[in-house]
């Protein structure tokens, strides 16, 4: 098992494909003069890590970006991948066409982008066109079985605080999994600020306003806090990476798509795979790397305590 210093057992491995995507999300990155990574991982070198992984208890893979749908190779990869939970995030543009191989392949089911319900905002808050598009993703994961279909929407003070009660009728109508997500300082420089976070508090005080709110089980190792509304419907989650952070549950470790193992989503500290898997290592070694990546994980992101510092990498550098 991938055990580090604090005794967290990690499972969850999230692989990001690519730095690039189609949408400029202004909480994401800049809107032009990001350099795109030029040397990516082979559909074979991720085969190759996610094996390793597994065989040493990873046992969640999730797919992600920049937009992962842009890999050409997206099939193959998907493919070749042998987990037991095995699912994908995405803007949700390319889903109308590819969400029915993306299922005979073994994919399992998505997480889409959807941070508005009105075509303008989203023109607004990703500089591009295409609302309809991921509106159309949507149904066809639906359509597709890559179930549940959970939905991503990051709120922002004065952006988009306003759609909540919207956005939930809307999921409830869908059928698909809403989860609020706190605005994380993940984007390029100067695009956060405190001030923007809509705390989870204040998301669930808006949600008690029409619905009868009440808690799901326990969260576990899962980001999200989950609950029902009425009673009915999906399920209603809350992601509070700022204002509540389970830093102290945390399972997951990241590998870019220019083959850095990351430890932590806000680490500033990351172990470059492709001299292992490019120089004659063998498998042995990666396991060795993995868990020496593990070891070094510290206790918690720091965010809002003195000295936080961003990760120098943007989100779609990261992965989500």
């Amino acid at each position: 098992m991938l055990i580090d210093t604090f005794g967290r057992v990690h499972s969850d491995l999230r692989v990001s494909l690519t730095d690039r995507c189609q949408l400029r999300c202004t909480y994401c990155m800049p809107e032009e003069g990001l350099a795109w990574a030029r040397d990516v991982l082979t559909a074979e070198e991720y085969a190759r890590v996610i094996r390793v992984a597994v065989g040493e208890g990873i046992t969640e893979v999730r797919l992600t970006g920049g937009e992962p749908l842009l890999r050409r190779d997206l099939l193959d990869i998907v493919e070749s991948i042998d987990v037991p939970d095995l699912s994908l995030t995405t803007n949700g543009m390319g889903l109308a066409r590819l969400a029915p191989d993306l299922k005979r392949a073994g994919l399992q089911r998505v997480n889409i982008s959807v941070d508005t319900l009105r075509a303008d905002r989203f023109r607004m808050l990703t500089r591009r066109d295409g609302h309809s598009a991921v509106l159309d993703g949507v149904r066809a994961a639906q359509a597709a079985g890559l179930l549940p279909v959970k939905i991503n929407t990051v709120l922002m003070r004065g952006v988009n605080d306003d759609e909540v009660l919207d956005l939930v009728a809307w999921a409830r109508e869908e059928d698909v999994e809403l989860r609020f997500i706190e605005h994380m300082p993940l984007g390029p420089d100067g695009a956060w600020s405190r001030d923007e976070v809509v705390p989870a508090d204040e998301i669930l005080t808006t949600l008690r306003s029409a619905y009868d709110v009440a808690p799901v089980g326990h969260r576990e190792h899962a980001p999200a806090e989950l609950f029902s509304l009425d009673g009915t419907g999906p399920h209603v989650g809350v992601i509070a990476s700022v204002t509540q952070p389970f830093c102290g549950d945390c399972d997951r470790l990241r590998l870019t798509a220019d083959g850095h193992l990351r430890a932590c989503l806000f680490s500033r500290d990351e172990d470059d795979l492709k001299p292992l898997l490019r120089g004659g290592a063998s498998d042995d070694d990666l396991a060795a790397k993995l868990h020496a990546v593990v070891a070094s994980k510290g206790a918690g992101h720091g965010i809002g305590l003195p000295g936080f510092v961003p990760p120098p990498r943007t989100m779609s550098e990261i992965g989500g």
